[in-house]
């Protein structure tokens, strides 16, 4: 018989708790990836996996939550933590490197003032896919790094984000929702906008109508990367937090 398990997502602002019921094995890890993964493209401050009700059977399958981690850590560069496991998966995640990347704690209250006390800084704001929109970009991550004291991000910073986001008004043309997140060491750019196409730089046919700013993007930051996000995608870029 097939395995089986249900995730109940509960979004009290400003944690996602993602609640899970039933056998953990390899062939429901898929539908517990796909459950955290919409939970974290509502961008939650931080997000809780309670394990109370869950029977792990595989302990390979516990690796979905390391995965789920460092997803988060890129976007929307939010912590993740595990709570309430029992005994057998309290045992196999110490053993494992699961534990390296997700901490555990051991009910879900404290896992959710744990996970707050790791909250970053946050800076978001929604544009239209206008051209006014690149400059406004430009202010909003000088005005950051301004205020966080990151005086060698701050150009670099500037021409990633008018990059992703005039990637949006030159290319998707949806209004769009940008972040700015410091979560050391890392400073967390990021455009979410209404088109499920992935972004690509160009290769290097210089006849090609877009993606060279991504070949900037791609120069400047530490890693870059574009994700779904509910019926959108996300855009998102890490640079040194200096």
């Amino acid at each position: 018989m097939a395995s089986r398990i249900t995730c109940e997502v509960r979004e009290s602002a400003p944690v996602a708790v993602v609640r899970l019921t039933g056998a953990l094995d390899l062939g429901t890890m898929r539908s517990v990836h796909q459950a955290l993964d919409g939970a974290l493209a509502a961008q939650p401050e931080a997000l809780v996996v309670d394990l109370a009700q869950v029977t792990v059977r595989d302990r390979l399958a516990l690796s979905v939550f390391a995965a789920t981690a460092r997803r988060a850590e890129e976007w929307p560069a939010v912590p993740v933590v595990l709570c309430a496991p029992p005994p057998a998966a309290a045992r196999w995640l110490a053993e494992s490197t699961t534990c390296r990347v997700v901490p555990v704690s051991r009910d879900c209250a404290e896992a959710t003032r744990m996970a707050g006390a790791q909250g970053a800084l946050r800076i978001r704001v929604r544009l239209e896919p206008v051209a006014e929109a690149c400059r406004r970009a430009r202010e909003l991550v000088g005005d950051a790094c301004a205020r966080w004291n990151l005086p060698d991000a701050a150009g670099p910073a500037a021409l990633v984000l008018t990059e992703l986001v005039g990637n949006v008004v030159r290319h998707v043309g949806t209004p769009m929702q940008v972040t700015v997140t410091l979560r050391r060491p890392y400073l967390h750019l990021a455009v979410v906008d209404g088109s499920s196409a992935a972004a690509q730089p160009a290769g290097l046919d210089l006849r090609a109508e877009g993606g060279r700013g991504l070949l900037l993007v791609r120069e400047l930051a530490q890693r870059w990367g574009s994700v779904p996000a509910g019926q959108g995608k996300a855009v998102w870029a890490m640079l040194p937090a200096t």
